[in-house]
């Protein structure tokens, strides 16, 4: 029952998250962020967020910095979204496994190429 509550808490931070990164934080520095995936720990005292960033490497650093400054405020909107007894401490991380499909795919269309030539 418990792994049922941690999901269903994971997956409401998820939206919540998304709500906040498009409509309350206007930090410029915060560009085209995605977030992918929520893991929460079984007492739900840590929330790792996970994130697809468009852009190159120093926009990601950029907004993974920016996300840290507004790792307060996003704490204090998701505790007055989801009503929680304690609001999971955040991580956030990004995730590499779209530009990792990408690549994937990628590589696959060249090998087409190759073998109908």
């Amino acid at each position: 029952m418990a792994r049922v509550r941690v999901s269903r808490v994971a997956e409401r931070i998820k939206q919540e998250m998304s709500q906040i990164l498009q409509q309350e934080l206007k930090d410029p520095r915060i560009g085209f962020v995605t977030v992918t995936g929520v893991d929460v720990t079984n007492d739900l005292s840590q929330a790792t967020v996970y994130l697809s960033v468009l852009g190159n490497d120093e926009q990601k650093e950029a907004t993974l910095a920016a996300l840290g400054k507004a790792r307060g405020f996003i704490r204090t909107e998701i505790g007055r979204r989801i009503q929680l007894r304690h609001v999971p401490e955040l991580a956030f991380k990004f995730d590499s496994s779209i530009e990792y499909g990408s690549r994937i795919e990628q590589l696959l269309e060249q090998l087409n190429r190759e073998q109908e030539t």
